[in-house]
């Protein structure tokens, strides 16, 4: 691992998150990407950000993690920036798929990043649903990485009903 994060204090409470910079790095967002579809074994996930800047950019080096997991080909349905609602929606609409939310908010000149991860009910990752084994493979320096060219996965834009991008 070429940049450290301490995965036992970073990863709880459903999500990824920590001060930037500082704690958390936008290579984390990678690592989450590619834990996530491992872990929930999912052949598709829906992501989207919360439209601030730094999320937005968290937000693309989580894309490129999902869709470099391993095998899985994953396809990534990328709301870009929306609410926690419509990403729920989302992933109900996609035949229940698991998801992510990058957030960033800032107290007193503090800016935190956290990504919200969802299970394919639309709650949030809980322990023995993935989130412990994202947290020991991240901690292992186990991210997967893909196997070959056809295991990449695909990025697909989602433009909600009605809505317009």
């Amino acid at each position: 691992m070429t940049s450290p994060f301490d995965a036992a204090v970073g990863i709880r409470d459903g999500g990824v998150g920590g001060r930037f910079p500082g704690e958390i790095h936008q290579g984390v967002a990678w690592w989450t990407g590619a834990c996530l579809v491992v872990a929930t074994e999912a052949e598709c996930i829906a992501i989207a950000h919360d439209g601030h800047a730094i999320s937005e950019a968290f937000h693309h080096r989580l894309r490129r993690g999902a869709v470099n997991a391993q095998h899985y080909a994953c396809r990534v349905v990328d709301l870009d920036a929306a609410e926690e609602r419509e990403l729920l929606h989302t992933m109900k609409e996609l035949g229940q798929v698991p998801g992510a939310l990058v957030t960033t908010t800032s107290r007193g000149g503090v800016v935190s990043i956290r990504i919200f991860l969802y299970d394919q009910w639309g709650r949030v990752l809980e322990e023995e649903a993935g989130l412990g084994k994202i947290r020991r493979m991240i901690a292992e320096d186990r991210v997967p990485i893909p196997v070959n060219e056809k295991a990449r996965g695909r990025v697909e834009s989602h433009r909600p009903e009605g809505g317009e991008r």
